[in-house]
């Protein structure tokens, strides 16, 4: 092949670095055409462009949340999980106001205060495992054990229900805030809020938690069962140790209503305890004869006490409806309500089995020692004049003159009673315990000087005067629980049954605060080891407790 001459190649390139140049040069010469993209036309505006309020966008996010979460743990959210010889199911549920319920059925409901926080914790007893309680039965001391099983179980259910219920909450978010938005991205945010929100409530229901509510269940359902299933004072008092053991003898309590023979076990008190049952305001509803007869079987009760109201007019025609009293299987302490008449008195004083009290009149029943005056006013209707505030609290001194001399004498009275509370808060100070009703409603409260006052709701559901209203008042009654020894009170029981013709019962526990667990003991009123000591009552009714009511309910 012939070489290229070498001044030939230079010639060559001499020439293209020319020709780049003239490119270069016509490119930048105004006019000179140049290939480009034509730019894109404007979309027409179709209106004014709309954002939602930052607000309105969040108070969306929290609906989807919220929903979301608790569709959630309504479909996935529960867990089911053996506790002790029960088989349960355990359920987280959105909640205003916190706490537990525990669903035995048929027999009812239990409710502790437990914690507060926006989440309820629902345990639904389901059945008795056959074979587990058997074993219990053929293995007694099996027993001794059970609360550490129990406590096992409860801590690995809700282990469970909590993964659980984070996934279910999670996935229920997540899953409706796509089908809203349809953008995952704000799916997972709705996800992980919601995951936020569980966490906090686990968090505030971890910070309020009150182990000792379970010395203070709300039972709802079969009356018959309550003293079962609620447990027995004194031991609820003196064996307490921790939360686990009293959950042991709830679930215990709650298997032997299970029995195969279909029948509720007979309620074993502790023989140390004296059972006073305080009834009030009954108003001539023979129904409650029939209550306090099942009540006074049920619990074992010692003494009843009845601060009034028993008539409604005080007729003599009206006595023959007092003849039961005599058959109703306790002692019967009575004191005279404004509805009932002197001629009432004088006929109780002739009925078997009744103690009258009046005038300051003490009398030692059932091992523990009352006085009681009766209500100087006699007002069966509102064409009768009332005395009013003056008259209450001159019966109230004279009741607390006769403490007085009682205690000078060596014979210091246990319980102190009057119908109308203005009387009743006379003998503060000088009794450690005064019973009272007349504002057919109950209350609990420790006055200025350590008298603690029981006020009673009507056992009558307030006679015929419960058709007054828009509702039935409900037929309400107390078992009072003391010490034998000490004479102090350990606990009382509030009984609230339906009232004309409802059926529903409700029995709640309640401790005086003196008496919960580790609380400090101080000195009672009157100064003797049978008085009882001051202090805010747990689980008081504040409402219409402190008021002066010199009317007529």
């Amino acid at each position: 092949m012939a070489r290229v001459p070498a001044a030939t190649a230079t010639t060559v390139n001499a020439l293209r670095t020319t020709l780049r140049r003239v490119r270069r040069a016509l490119s930048r010469t105004p006019g000179a055409t140049t290939r480009r993209r034509p730019p894109r036309e404007p979309r027409p505006a179709v209106g004014p462009a709309r954002h939602a309020h930052p607000w309105a966008r969040a108070l969306g996010l929290v609906t989807v949340v919220v929903v979301g979460a608790w569709l959630g743990l309504l479909v996935v959210g529960n867990v089911r999980t053996p506790v002790g010889p029960m088989n349960t199911t355990m359920t987280l549920r959105p909640s205003l106001t916190g706490g537990t319920k525990i669903n035995v059925s048929p027999l009812g409901a239990l409710e502790l205060s437990s914690h507060h926080a926006p989440v309820r914790l629902d345990v639904n007893v389901d059945q008795l495992d056959p074979d587990r309680a058997q074993a219990l039965v053929d293995h007694p001391e099996r027993i001794s054990g059970l609360q550490d099983e129990i406590a096992s179980d409860v801590r690995r259910g809700t282990l469970d229900l909590a993964l659980r219920s984070g996934v279910a909450v999670v996935t229920g978010a997540t899953a409706l805030g796509l089908a809203v938005y349809r953008r995952p991205r704000r799916a997972l945010a709705a996800g992980g809020l919601a995951l936020g929100l569980l966490a906090a409530s686990g968090g505030t229901a971890a910070a309020t938690w009150n182990p000792n509510s379970v010395l203070e269940p709300r039972f709802s359902g079969l009356l018959s069962s309550a003293p079962s299933l609620v447990g027995n004072a004194r031991s609820i008092v003196t064996e307490f140790d921790v939360y686990q053991k009293e959950l042991a003898r709830l679930v215990t309590n709650v298997t032997k209503l299970y029995d195969v023979t279909s029948t509720l076990p007979a309620y074993q008190p502790d023989p140390t305890t004296i059972r006073v049952l305080h009834v009030s305001d009954i108003h001539l509803n023979p129904a409650s004869w029939k209550i306090i007869a099942s009540l006074v079987e049920q619990y074992e009760i010692n003494v009843i006490v009845d601060s009034g109201d028993t008539m409604d007019h005080g007729s003599a025609a009206e006595n023959a409806f007092l003849d039961p009293i005599a058959d109703l299987g306790a002692p019967y302490v009575w004191v005279r309500g404004n509805h009932d008449s002197r001629e009432t008195q004088r006929y109780l004083q002739g009925v078997e089995n009744t103690h009258v009290l009046d005038e300051g009149r003490a009398v030692t029943v059932g091992g523990l020692r009352f006085a009681g005056i009766g209500d100087p006013q006699f007002t069966p209707d509102r064409s009768t004049d009332k005395a009013g505030l003056p008259s209450e609290e001159a019966a109230g001194a004279r009741l607390a003159g006769a403490l007085r001399a009682q205690k000078a004498a060596g014979t210091p009275v246990d319980i102190a009673i009057a119908h109308n509370p203005d009387a009743a808060r006379e003998t503060d100070g000088e009794v450690p315990l005064v019973l009272a009703g007349h504002l057919h409603r109950p209350a609990m409260e420790v006055l200025d000087k350590g008298t603690r006052l029981r006020i009673e709701g009507s056992t009558g559901g307030s006679g015929l005067r419960a058709l007054e209203g828009d509702y039935p008042d409900p037929i309400e009654t107390s078992v009072l629980y003391f010490d034998r020894d000490t004479h102090r009170l350990q606990a009382w029981d509030e009984i609230k049954l339906g009232g004309l013709g409802l059926t529903t019962a409700e029995v709640s526990r309640h401790l005086p605060k003196e008496n919960q667990p580790g609380a400090p003991q101080s000195p009672s009123p009157s100064g003797t080891p049978s008085s009882t000591s001051s202090g805010t009552p747990a689980g008081s009714s504040p409402g219409g407790a402190t008021s002066r009511s010199p009317g007529r309910p």
